[in-house]
């Protein structure tokens, strides 16, 4: 009985055996299961950028990047292609931004990571220059993006490598000796592009992330920081820029959000930004104007402006979105920009700015955060144009000063650049702070 069994077992575990002649087919060594590829350099990461369809899984590591064929120094060309660099981290060698020259062009500039391929998905990488040389030119950039439906996620991006730096906007922000190192741009021809979970830390002049020229755009969950620097600061230095020009800059009375003299002379009890804006849409590229942005749940800190969609011609949604210790205005908005559920303090500049004449029904409902302890500001919102329903409130009044005032129909703060703000009129403002609301005049003092 006990030898019956025995045979029994054997012959059912014969026939449910797989077949010899049938054996389980295995994947190449560089690809698993799920057709992803496998790689483990930035060799490897160059070739599969410029394939179609494909799913390319970079091995986690520490990568340095310090060769390049172009200034465009990792292409990625093919079309509905996911990268997945989750635990990689990219060290650029910031000497990079000036091995090709002066790019020309309108597209003439240094970027890192150029995503071009339509359909493409990058997540994960972690992005940070080293070397500290400041590049051949100002337009230098991490990420650019420039084509339809390319979804960037969870990247985080430290930045080094400008000039002049330590001195923010002081010493001008474009040409002469500028050189930016931006984090993110979304650029004609992209549309439908999605920044998601993204956080870059500036710690060289230019902006966090910024549009130009694209259509559709969706900035969620994303995070800019910068540096902030005491003018008083400044005034101690012993040797470098501003001592080298006797602490004159070429601005007269206001540069960026901070007050100078009538003579360019830097002032005492000023707070600067060291990065320019930390979420931002121009007007146009190539041509091209930029459409209606969507962001949403984003923080900026320590920018010179938050964020700021007043340029954008679109009407722009922003959505439980923070930004916090900015030194030219926490949100800056234009006509249909919608603030839903949106927050800022006031310590170093106004809140909320809507500095154009000719914008026209703007949306906010804007919580104003602690505003203790600034420097350099007393304004906690500009308003100009007309039609705009603001609605400007508290959480804890007594962390929001009396002596802010709310200035409508003013070149105050921001609005100093306005030439002619006109008349301010439909304006529907519910001041539920103990700020005071100046009126119809145009002064220019901070």
């Amino acid at each position: 009985m006990n030898r019956r069994s025995a045979l029994q077992r054997l012959l059912f575990a014969c026939l449910c055996a797989p077949a010899l002649a049938s054996p389980r087919r295995v994947p190449p060594h560089n690809q698993n299961d799920h057709g992803v590829i496998l790689i483990s350099s930035l060799d490897e990461l160059r070739i599969h950028a410029a394939r179609d369809d494909v799913k390319v899984r970079l091995r986690p590591g520490v990568y340095t990047l310090d060769e390049a064929t172009s200034h465009r120094f990792i292409r990625f060309t093919g079309k509905n292609s996911r990268y997945d660099l989750r635990g990689a981290t990219i060290r650029v060698d910031t000497r990079l931004f000036r091995r090709f020259g002066v790019p020309t062009g309108p597209d003439g500039f240094y970027c890192v990571l150029d995503l071009v391929g339509e359909g493409v998905v990058l997540e994960g990488a972690r992005i940070e220059t080293f070397g500290d040389l400041p590049g051949i030119q100002s337009k230098n950039k991490i990420v650019n993006v420039a084509a339809p439906r390319v979804e960037l996620r969870d990247v985080e991006i430290t930045t080094a490598g400008s000039a002049p730096w330590g001195h923010g906007s002081l010493f001008g922000i474009s040409g002469a000796s500028v050189r930016k190192m931006n984090g993110i741009r979304v650029g004609w021809p992209a549309a439908d592009a999605k920044i998601i979970g993204c956080r870059v830390h500036m710690r060289a002049m230019g902006h966090g992330i910024f549009v130009q020229g694209a259509t559709g755009t969706l900035i969620e969950d994303c995070h800019v920081d910068g540096l902030l620097r005491s003018t008083d600061d400044i005034l101690r230095e012993t040797s470098g820029l501003a001592f080298e020009r006797g602490f004159l800059t070429p601005g007269r009375d206001y540069v960026e959000g901070v007050r100078v003299g009538a003579d360019g002379r830097i002032l005492p009890g000023e707070m600067i930004a060291l990065s320019e804006d930390g979420i931002r849409l121009y007007d146009r590229a190539q041509g091209h104007e930029t459409g209606p942005v969507v962001i949403r749940r984003c923080t900026v800190r320590q920018m010179r402006r938050g964020i700021c969609t007043g340029l954008g011609p679109g009407a722009d949604l922003v959505v439980d979105c923070e930004a916090v210790d900015c030194v030219a205005a926490g949100f800056n908005v234009g006509s249909g920009d919608r603030l839903e559920n949106c927050r800022a303090n006031a310590r170093y500049a106004e809140a909320l700015c809507c500095p154009y004449r000719f914008s026209r029904g703007a949306r906010v409902d804007l919580e104003i955060l602690d505003s203790r302890d600034g420097l350099g500001n007393t304004n906690l919102a500009v308003i100009n144009g007309r039609d705009h329903v603001v609605r400007l409130r508290a959480a804890m009044p007594d962390r929001v000063s009396g002596s802010f005032v709310i200035a409508t129909g003013s070149r105050r703060g921001y609005a100093f650049y306005q030439k002619d703000v006109g008349p301010v009129s439909g304006l529907l403002l519910d001041n539920q702070t103990r700020a005071t609301v100046l009126a119809g005049g145009v002064d220019s003092t901070p």
